[in-house]
């Protein structure tokens, strides 16, 4: 279905849906990294999407953010056609993401790096003056840093950081100005043991009405911090359901631990 045919109906129903993805496929030349991906998610919704090596995955998640346009297709956020939207207006309505690679400020500080997350989703975003101790901002950075039990680190360089409390970080800077939803791309990739079950904490207590999906190769860490869970395969959308229904599946388990993990 083309992407003006997709729109236009789209554009004349109302949606309640945090996410709608309605035909989405991308093509690189010849080649299909997406073919027509059907998928709703509900304001508050967590969903883990897996699948191993070649899945279509990531091409998903930029799509969404607008990284890649998708070459048929439309996406709703919240009700509003983002299809066409750059990224940045994507992020100014409430859509944020992490990525497999960090993408930190290592020669600042674990609260410098929130607050300027903060400060960059403001209208204030182009002042010049030195934040004290009642600005707004500052108070939410303060406020992330507890969600992300990052207290303890504060005034630490992100340099001298764990790669855990990276990833922890990065979660932190995510949540800035009150996001109505957001993209995990792998955040327990090369975390301890420990240090996902920290995830695992930090993932489950956030806010009821922000919902994410989440990317990750660890399926005991996706189904447990998700309402839904998506399978993908070579592109497209392979079989959906709730975490049990999904780790019990005989299809599922051949696939996903049979093909190994991506």
């Amino acid at each position: 279905m083309a992407r003006d045919t997709v729109t236009e109906r789209l554009a004349a129903t109302g949606t309640d849906n945090a996410l709608e993805l309605r035909g989405v496929s991308k093509k690189f030349g010849e080649l299909e990294a997406l073919g027509g991906i059907e998928m709703t998610v509900k304001p508050g919704e967590r969903r883990a999407v897996l699948g191993s090596n070649g899945a279509g995955k990531t091409t998903l998640f930029n799509c969404i953010t607008g990284d890649f346009a998708p070459t048929t297709g439309a996406i709703r956020f919240f009700g509003e056609d983002v299809t066409a939207f750059p990224a940045q207006e994507r992020i100014r309505r409430g859509l944020r993401r992490t990525y497999q690679i960090s993408l930190l400020f290592s020669g600042l500080s674990v609260i410098d790096n929130i607050y300027l997350a903060c400060r960059g989703v403001s209208r204030g975003r182009f002042s010049f003056i030195r934040p004290g101790r009642s600005d707004a901002l500052m108070q939410s950075a303060e406020d992330l840093l507890r969600v992300v039990h990052l207290e303890p680190v504060r005034d630490t360089m992100v340099s001298d950081l764990s790669y855990g409390q990276q990833r922890q970080l990065e979660i932190a800077m995510a949540l800035s100005g009150a996001p109505r939803f957001i993209l995990f791309d792998e955040p327990a990739a090369g975390l301890s043991p420990t240090e996902r079950s920290e995830l695992v904490q930090i993932l489950t207590g956030l806010p009821s009405h922000v919902g994410y999906i989440i990317i990750e190769h660890d399926m005991d860490v996706a189904l447990r911090v998700s309402d839904m869970v998506t399978m993908m395969h070579n592109g497209r959308i392979f079989k959906e359901g709730k975490p049990a229904e999904i780790e019990d599946d005989e299809e599922v388990q051949a696939l996903y631990l049979g093909g190994g993990h991506d």
